[in-house]
């Protein structure tokens, strides 16, 4: 199983089964001096500049490669509650950093959950047997902040 990334403080479908410990990544990036000079132009007429979009991305993905890379060591299944943060290193240098928390996960079967129908959920057909339907708001949520 990959390392599957989630924003959210769980896993949609899974139940987490375990906090592993906090992972991180990050790279320090600096413009290329060529780039900056045409930056620097089309600052003047605007418009997107792509040199820092692409620059960034690049960022983006090493520095959660790098996470990932630390999650398998932990032998996570997954990393929840991801955010990214950048900072200034020096003029013309900075710093992307993603963290998050290294879980291992189960699959939630289809007999312990549900999911409403797509037109949202029909309290009128509700069973009114609790062992025999979960609802969303009775499922454990992890906090991978405590």
């Amino acid at each position: 199983m990959t390392v599957q990334l989630s924003n959210l403080e769980h896993l949609p479908n899974y139940q987490i089964t375990e906090r592993l410990d906090v992972v991180y990544g990050s790279t320090v990036r600096s413009k290329h001096v060529g780039k900056d000079l045409f930056a620097g132009l089309k600052n003047i007429v605007g418009g997107e500049l792509t040199a820092y979009t692409e620059l960034l991305e690049e960022s983006r993905q090493e520095a959660i490669d790098r996470m990932i890379v630390k999650a398998e060591a932990l032998g996570a299944d997954a990393v929840v509650g991801l955010r990214f943060s950048t900072s200034s290193i020096a003029q013309g240098a900075s710093e992307l950093f993603v963290y998050g928390t290294a879980v291992k996960v189960a699959p939630i079967s289809q007999q312990q959950y549900q999911a409403p129908p797509s037109g949202g959920y029909d309290h009128s057909s509700q069973n009114t047997n609790p062992q025999t339907q979960v609802t969303p708001d009775d499922l454990p949520r992890f906090n991978p902040f405590g």
